[in-house]
């Protein structure tokens, strides 16, 4: 089954396909094993040469807006270098994850204020009717201490200082946004018993379910 299923969408091209979840969800991992597997064109989120990630770990008010211009800025441009490269794609977060999580979360913290929040608004509401929204949206989902544990791995220095209550305010936007979520084709997947870097038997079984949602015979996965 899952030999068809990885032939199927192999052979495709014009997938485009979004990971999407919290800091340490996974994303980077899965965007890029399914683009390695399925010859699929890997888009990436800009964090090594993202020039306000560190000075925003280190003052979120002073710096919240600038970051969330940059992303919304990056991702738009992300997002329609695919649609005009016309081959099956899979992107690392998406647009629509800047509003709906993390513009959210930093003005419902008071970080960011009231007019940042409302031009950023502006912003993405003069962006978004330009796109179309992907093929399937995978929503990766993870508790607090399964994201600590994958953040303190991967060892961004950047990374060590992030606040669990942030940490756990974005889960609940994520949560709030899954249910939700009516652009398109979804699947939902529950990360903390999953390991589809190491263990083929999972990965093969997630890719079952990706093609299973693409096709929507199933929306949820998990062990």
């Amino acid at each position: 089954m899952a030999k068809e299923v990885f032939e199927q969408l192999s052979n495709s091209n014009s997938m485009f396909v979004v990971v999407a979840g919290n800091i340490g969800s996974g994303k980077t991992t899965l965007t890029k094993k399914l683009s390695e597997r399925l010859g699929w064109k890997p888009h990436f989120e800009s964090v090594q040469d993202n020039p306000y990630l560190k000075d925003f770990y280190g003052d979120m008010e002073r710096w919240a807006f600038p970051l969330q211009v940059y992303f919304l800025t990056h991702r738009f441009n992300t997002h329609k270098e695919i649609e005009d490269a016309g081959a099956s794609c899979v992107q690392d977060r998406s647009i629509y994850e800047d509003a709906n999580i993390f513009a959210r979360a930093l003005y419902d913290q008071g970080t960011l204020n009231e007019r940042d929040f409302q031009n950023y608004q502006t912003l993405y509401g003069t962006m978004t009717p330009y796109l179309n929204p992907p093929t399937l949206m995978i929503f990766l989902k993870r508790s607090v201490p399964k994201l600590l544990e994958r953040i303190k791995q991967r060892g961004r220095d950047y990374e060590q200082a992030i606040p669990v209550d942030y940490l756990t305010r974005l889960n609940k936007y994520y949560d709030d946004w899954y249910n939700s979520y009516d652009l398109g084709k979804s699947l939902i997947v529950d990360t903390d018993e999953l390991d589809f870097l190491d263990n083929e038997d999972h990965f093969n079984r997630l890719i079952v379910k990706i093609g299973d949602s693409i096709d929507q015979k199933d929306m949820f996965f998990t062990f």
